[in-house]
């Protein structure tokens, strides 16, 4: 919560000519906001509270395997994030033990969508991409119905990590953020809000999510 009212900036990470480690704790996107904070809380477990720390254990959770190795091994789709992040043991994917269902979806939005894209200009960075869509393409994801969240929300903790599944063609996940139990006894949603800050939803999840069109449920990340 420290973060409250830190602005929303887009696009935060797709600076400079090349890949290399943004941090901005000053303006942030929903990816990076839910990134800082996973990095901080596993600093304080850890008890290194230095820069170098922080920027060590950063690259480890925005970055395949924990390397930065140029745009391509930035964990672009938030499914294969929590997949990846479950691999290092800095979370655990909860979703289907609250409920959840499998499916199986075409991850292709960043190759399909090539022009919002401009590191995808180049012919390298586009092959690893479609690579590792590839590789999601072969992956099923467990995703908690819209319709279902209600029933089981009490088995959502605070501190979750809640990402945003969809219908959308070729993407997986839209927004992410943090569950938060406020006084309603509900789960509200911390997240850095495209209308411009970070914020608590006004709304309880159930009812947030039913007003994004699109929207088709969650996934539920746990961090360890």
């Amino acid at each position: 919560q420290t973060f409250l009212g830190t602005p929303y900036v887009t696009k935060t990470l797709e600076i400079g000519k090349s890949e290399s480690l943004v941090i901005n704790l000053h303006g942030m996107d929903c990816t990076t906001y839910v990134e800082n904070v996973l990095a901080f809380s596993t600093l304080l477990v850890e008890d290194k509270m230095n820069f170098d720390s922080f920027a060590s254990v950063l690259e480890n959770i925005r970055y395949k395997d924990g390397e930065l190795d140029g745009y391509a091994s930035r964990l672009h789709y938030f499914s294969e994030w929590i997949a990846n992040n479950e691999k290092k043991e800095l979370l655990e994917d909860v979703t289907e033990e609250i409920g959840g269902i499998e499916i199986k979806k075409d991850i292709n939005f960043m190759s399909t969508h090539r022009d919002l894209y401009p590191f995808l200009q180049d012919e390298e960075n586009f092959k690893k991409i479609k690579a590792s869509e590839n590789y999601l393409n072969h992956k099923s994801i467990c995703i908690l119905p819209q319709n279902q969240i209600e029933a089981n929300e009490n088995q959502i903790k605070n501190g979750d990590i809640i990402a945003l599944t969809t219908s959308i063609t070729g993407l997986d996940i839209t927004h992410t953020g943090i569950a938060i139990r406020e006084k309603d006894g509900r789960i509200h949603l911390l997240h850095a809000s495209s209308s411009g800050k970070v914020e608590i939803s006004e709304l309880p999840l159930v009812e947030y999510l039913k007003k994004i069109k699109k929207n088709t449920g969650i996934m539920v990340a746990r961090p360890l």
